[in-house]
């Protein structure tokens, strides 16, 4: 009979792979050995642990499975196999692989506390209790972890902290107290101080797929998406079947604007995990940035029968703007959020994807009242401080003046390529980029974040002397180094070899001074929109992240006033910089605006631009599939047919509204039914 040991330093090489991270080179040297020592229990123990490591759950369970008959008195794989049925939620048949673990070593720690999770989601409470005590002295230091990590889950914050600080002082290679500390940092805005911690855990252990993870995540909030992409491709390199890895890496290409390589990775997700209901979203959401609208609404259907009481998703499916509910999908959405035990959150995406679908069947009365009470509900969900917008702008107002213009003049970087539009959302900024992005010199990206990044970092740079007042301790050098650091940024978004770009951050509008300043020879596209319209179309929009400001109808109206000042104030103290592009303007006469917009921009007429419908290139805003129609007119004046529940609109907007009166008589007669006609262009994009 043939030994059951394989040489001792075959098993410690696997290991020594596994601790580096080279799950894939560790998993060949066990499985070679094994084809000379197929019964070596302690080299199958070993590579259904690396399975089990790797999310291979199948192959790991039945290995393990396997090593647990033929040796049922080695305790490690009785822990393997119990910890692989809590993990997918079978605590009861985990339940006997565990006590006999602990029966047979009970020093083995992690058995223990695996063991009390099963307790616990079995309901043996009291059991459970003494099982993680019996964990917590076998390990005080797992101890300390899980009361740390207990009062964290608690929002205890601050005793979570000493207890991971107490057990780093005690012993500084502790990965998963470095981790959870990292969190906490992360959470309170110390992203260096997370990074930092994050990046000693994974030094310690290569192999540490969550800090991996988080350390992606966290470089990923900072939109230093190439790192984040290299963190999530390392950790697919040693786990190539983890389908979560796959989920936010695809999240990840989607937001850098690598949109067909995001569609590519959210496939491989759901080719690992086919239920995966986010990838599903996901995927639905990257095809319809990239123009595939029934590729669209395949995936978010896929997602809706499996989640069928999330509103996200049938939100989702209102916001294609082209897909109409039937009278059941009406009728089930209605229902879901009628339901107590439907969430807020998908509550509010339910409201509004209702307010969609009755304006669609020509039911403003029902639309209305279900954008209300949507958008009530969003408000008290969110935060947003109007007099704190006016305190800022104040602020701007005073540290842009003339004076400093005229004292940085041609200051900055002087690259020309970047084109910023910008203004309120569902103004036509869209459009605008759609037509430029048709035009074979200009290469559209994205809404990208990073002037309000730079300008909020400032403080940071001047002594702690805030932005906009930092603003006079700019010398020109620093000003150029900014514009250098924005295009650097911006790098990151670029797919051609197009000398120009867009960039088409509405939030912009603030900062439009620190942008003429920073590139003194870019160009700044104001994309404006009757305000009644512009406002109106704002509330019926739930959006996915930020302009909080839009889900009440007397503050945006005053969110349009402080816009108006603003974009007022850069005409004055630097004329000439911006232009202004009316949307009833463009709708009444679009090759003539075209044409304006392009020598604005010093570009050439391209006819392309008038065909801009025929891009294939990917728009990642609420109007993607809108901009890949032909022009049309139906949303000049839509405001109007809800016209009777718009007065506290209308009278937060009268000190601006005479000075749009002359667009109300063709906003007028749209709303009275004007049909489509050619060379109209879509509204509110």
């Amino acid at each position: 009979m043939e030994s059951p040991h394989a040489p001792r330093s075959v098993f410690d090489e696997a290991v020594g792979l596994i601790g580096a991270g080279r799950f894939g080179a560790a998993e060949a040297r066990c499985r070679r050995a094994l084809e000379r020592w197929p019964g070596d229990v302690n080299l199958q123990g070993l590579l259904g642990a690396l399975l089990l490591k790797c999310d291979r759950l199948a192959e790991a369970e039945a290995l393990l499975r396997a090593v647990t008959e033929a040796e049922p008195d080695f305790a490690k794989p009785q822990e393997d196999l119990g910890f692989l049925l809590v993990t997918t939620g079978r605590p009861a048949e985990a339940l006997p692989y565990l006590e006999r673990a602990t029966r047979l070593d009970p020093s083995l720690d992690r058995a223990w506390f695996t063991l009390g999770k099963a307790l616990a989601q079995l309901g043996r409470g009291v059991e459970a209790d003494a099982a993680f005590e019996r964990s917590f002295e076998c390990s005080p230091e797992r101890g300390m972890l899980a009361r740390g990590a207990e009062h964290q889950k608690e929002g205890r914050l601050e005793a979570a902290e000493k207890l991971y600080r107490r057990i780093l002082h005690a012993n500084p290679g502790n990965v998963d107290a470095l981790r959870l500390l990292a969190s906490i940092a992360a959470g309170a805005g110390h992203a260096d101080d997370a990074e930092g911690m994050l990046q000693e855990a994974i030094r310690l252990a290569p192999d540490y797929l969550l800090a991996l993870i988080d350390l992606a995540q966290l470089y990923k909030e900072q939109d230093r998406y190439p790192e984040a992409i290299e963190c999530f491709d390392r950790i697919l390199a040693l786990d190539p079947a983890n389908a979560q890895a796959q989920f936010l890496r695809a999240g990840t290409l989607a937001r850098a604007s690598f949109t067909h390589e995001a569609v590519g990775a959210y496939r491989r997700c759901l080719e690992l995990r086919p239920r995966h209901a986010g990838a599903l979203l996901g995927l639905g959401h990257a095809l319809k940035a990239a123009g595939d609208h029934d590729g669209a609404v395949a995936a978010y259907d896929e997602c809706r029968r499996l989640t069928p009481d999330s509103g996200e998703v049938w939100w989702s499916l209102a916001n294609l703007k082209t897909y109409r509910f039937d009278d059941a999908e009406v009728a089930t959405m209605e229902e879901h959020a009628a339901a107590e035990s439907t969430k807020t959150s998908s509550r509010v995406n339910f409201l509004f994807a209702l307010g969609k679908a009755h304006e669609d069947r020509g039911d403003p009365e029902r639309a209305f009242d279900f954008y209300r009470r949507g958008n009530a509900m969003q408000r008290a969900e969110v935060s947003y401080d109007p007099v704190q917008t006016e305190v800022v702008n104040d602020r701007i107002v005073a540290a842009f003046d003339a004076e400093l213009f005229e004292a940085l003049r041609d200051a900055g970087d002087p690259d020309p390529s970047p084109i910023f539009i910008l203004g309120l959302p569902r103004s036509g900024s869209t459009l605008l980029e759609q037509v430029l992005a048709s035009h074979p010199d200009v290469e559209g990206t994205a809404e990208l974040p990073y002037v309000g990044r730079l300008a909020t970092g400032l403080g940071r740079r001047r002594g702690g002397v805030a932005y906009p007042e930092a603003m006079a301790t700019l010398s020109r050098e620093a000003l150029a180094e900014l514009g250098r650091e924005y295009l650097a940024l911006a790098r990151t978004h670029r797919r051609t070899s197009a000398p120009r770009f867009v960039d088409k951050m509405p939030n912009n509008f603030p900062n439009a001074g620190l942008i003429a300043l920073m590139l003194p020879n870019a160009r700044i596209v104001d994309a404006r929109r009757h305000p009644m319209d512009a406002c109106f179309s704002c509330w019926r929009q739930l959006f996915a992240k930020g302009q909080n400001f839009t889900y009440d109808l007397t503050e945006i109206g005053e969110y349009w006033l402080q816009y108006q000042r603003m974009m007022d104030h850069w005409a004055a103290v630097m004329p000439g910089r911006v232009l202004t592009v009316q949307y009833e303007e463009v709708v009444s006469d679009f090759e003539a605006q075209v044409r304006r917009l392009l020598e604005f921009c010093g570009l050439p007429f391209d006819a392309a631009c008038l065909r801009f419908h025929e891009s294939e290139r990917p728009v990642r805003t609420p109007s993607a599939l809108q901009v890949r129609q032909p022009l049309y007119d139906r949303a000049v004046g839509h405001w109007r047919r809800y016209e009777r529940h718009l007065g506290e609109l209308a009278s937060v907007l009268e000190p601006v509204r005479e000075r749009y009166r002359r667009y109300e008589a063709d906003a007028r007669a749209s709303a009275d039914g004007g049909e489509a006609r050619p060379g109209m262009a879509p509204g509110g994009t």
